[in-house]
């Protein structure tokens, strides 16, 4: 398994409804996929993680960014092992999803892609004003790097530290989990509680 890594600059049109995402994607057999969504016109700007699980996802969980994601390059980060996957935001652990293959909950286990794309969804974002364009995202400092031996980004769990600022970047930025959704039908969330 391994750890992603980029370094994101959002689109610099503040008018626009577009949708700028990176993710990583299972491209063959059943349908795997991590992804950061960065979405928004202008503040407040929204980040959205999704995890598809051999399935069409719906396991949203949606952010307000306690930044301008516009103004500087920051780091998206996605740590993929045999226990859990964390997002992070410039080394803030936002989401963890683990491995509960015990309880029935499907786990990526396949290899993957990883892609980045502007894309509108106008049922989702509204209408595209495209005589704004063009649009662009920058990106730099994409790695990939594997959890051989001795990664101390690899871990099992989070560190006490990284608890903590899972604990309050979740109670002060988190404003959409779908384990809170009344049709949710997904046993992680019995089982994780606040995942």
């Amino acid at each position: 398994m391994s750890l992603f890594s980029i370094k994101e600059e959002k689109f610099k049109s503040k008018s626009i409804k577009i949708m700028l995402t990176s993710l990583v994607d299972g491209t063959t057999g059943p349908h795997y996929e991590l992804d950061f969504e960065l979405l928004g016109n202008g503040p407040p700007y929204i980040l959205s993680t999704n995890v598809f699980a051999d399935d069409d996802g719906h396991r949203e969980q949606q952010f307000k960014f306690w930044f301008d994601p516009t103004s500087d390059f920051h780091e998206y980060k996605i740590t993929w092992n045999q226990y859990q996957i964390v997002f992070f935001v410039d080394e803030i652990p936002i989401r963890v999803f683990k491995n509960h293959q015990e309880i029935g909950v499907k786990y990526p286990t396949v290899p993957m892609h990883v892609y980045s794309s502007l894309w509108n969804d106008t049922a989702w974002l509204g209408d595209v004003n495209w005589s704004l364009g063009p649009f662009y995202a920058n990106f730099r400092g994409f790695t990939i790097n594997d959890c051989g031996n001795n990664n101390a980004n690899c871990e099992s769990q989070l560190n006490p530290q990284q608890q903590k600022m899972y604990q309050e970047i979740r109670r002060s930025a988190m404003v959409s989990n779908y384990c809170t959704r009344p049709d949710n039908h997904f046993p992680e969330c019995k089982y994780d509680g606040d995942i």
